[in-house]
């Protein structure tokens, strides 16, 4: 699927780390290049061709965006430095100016530091609650636990739609039409999803959707809030600076623009926006596609892999590409360090949720995770490493 477009592949490499980022199209290249050869000015600064052009196709890329999440505006789609940067502006510009004490926040124990990490601050703040709703048998999110877990304090349920290392598919809009009977928000942390399946935030009724362009084949430093229009307008920037005001006085008058531009303080990543824009266009159409081909290959890898009596699988039953298993004897990083001596990328230990080890009692797993360009024949590869028979010989 499209291999030939992604020119570290030519490098001899299987690479199956697509959970920490994903491999480049060289669209991406040209489109950052010719932005930097050719009209590398600043973006909503000047009133000259070469920077209105820039304008444009920086806008030009929030349209896309907001086209390929099905958003209802572009306003709607800010452009940040990450889904990190996202969800932190997101929990200290909005919900730590309309949570209060005593307040409750669902949380799973799965779920990424970046979603847990500014909650666990914002609660020290105000005094919040903070639960987690429970995991199943399968170490999955179901509605039957989300309803168990809501009291009649909830205020935000914030969730990973795809998780990172159980790889479990949410279900998202379920859980928003349950939780929006009671009045009580859901922030979804995307990072895992928006390149891995289709995503249709107004079908969804997601309040708030977080996302890095890294992990979708675009740049790294970009990524995207979304939000729904009303609750945008209620966001208090936590960055202030260039761009994002209309005016301001010496004795501390200032007046702010509206969204997006309230959000963007400072001069972007331009370039990177602009690959970013170029890399939805390439995409646009394959998700359906994309997501078939990464379970399919999930299943196969399941397949082969129950042949080696050693390999402990822990999420078998998530219906996504992402897999977490160790080979039994062998410490989780040794055999990531064993495997790059045959060129095959995997990650290696607790994949920023260090909270999970209290539901799978494991600190640190062996991850795979697939994306668009793998194939069968690499993961034909990766199990006859993992046969080999002088294996523990090698590793010691």
């Amino acid at each position: 699927m499209n291999r030939e477009d992604f020119w570290l592949l030519k490098q001899n490499v299987i690479y199956f780390d697509n959970g920490a980022t994903t491999l480049k199209p060289h669209c991406l290249s040209e489109a950052t290049d010719q932005y930097y050869n050719e009209y590398s000015t600043n973006a909503h600064r000047g009133d000259y061709e070469l920077s209105l052009k820039v304008d444009a196709m920086y806008e030009n890329a929030r349209k896309l965006v907001a086209n390929f999440i099905h958003a209802k505006d572009p306003k709607q789609i800010i452009f940040t430095s990450g889904a990190t940067d996202s969800l932190n502006k997101i929990i200290f510009g909005y919900y730590a100016n309309t949570l209060k004490e005593g307040d409750h926040v669902l949380l799973t124990k799965s779920e990424h530091a970046s979603n847990m990490l500014p909650w666990f601050e914002l609660a020290d703040q105000l005094h919040l609650k903070i639960d987690y709703i429970p995991l199943d048998e399968n170490h999955q999110v179901t509605l039957e636990n989300v309803k168990k877990a809501i009291t009649e304090n909830t205020k935000v349920i914030s969730i990973a739609h795809i998780t990172n290392v159980i790889g479990d598919v949410r279900p998202i809009k379920e859980i928003t039409k349950y939780a929006h009977e009671r009045g009580i928000d859901v922030l979804v942390d995307g990072a895992q999803s928006v390149a891995h399946i289709p995503i249709h935030v107004e079908q969804l009724d997601i309040d708030f959707l977080a996302f890095s362009a890294h992990k979708m084949y675009g740049p790294t430093g970009v990524g995207v809030l979304y939000g729904k229009e009303e609750k945008l307008k209620n966001i208090h920037p936590i960055i202030f600076g260039g761009g994002m005001n209309t005016s301001f006085n010496s004795d501390g008058i200032r007046v702010y623009h509206e969204i997006p531009s309230m959000l963007e303080a400072g001069t972007p990543n331009i370039a990177g926006v602009i690959g970013f824009g170029r890399v939805i266009e390439y995409l646009q159409g394959k998700m359906e596609m994309i997501h078939r081909h990464e379970v399919e290959l999930k299943k196969y890898f399941i397949e082969q892999a129950k042949k080696i009596k050693e390999l402990e699988i822990y999420n078998e039953n998530t219906d996504s590409g992402i897999i977490a298993f160790n080979y039994k004897g062998i410490f989780a990083q040794d055999l990531a360090i064993y495997l790059d001596r045959y060129h095959i990328c995997v990650r290696a230990g607790n994949h920023c949720a260090k909270v999970l080890k209290e539901e799978i009692y494991v600190k640190n797993t062996v991850r795979i995770s697939f994306g668009l360009y793998n194939t069968k024949e690499e993961i034909d590869q990766l199990i006859t490493v993992l046969k080999n028979p002088n294996m523990k010989a090698e590793i010691i």
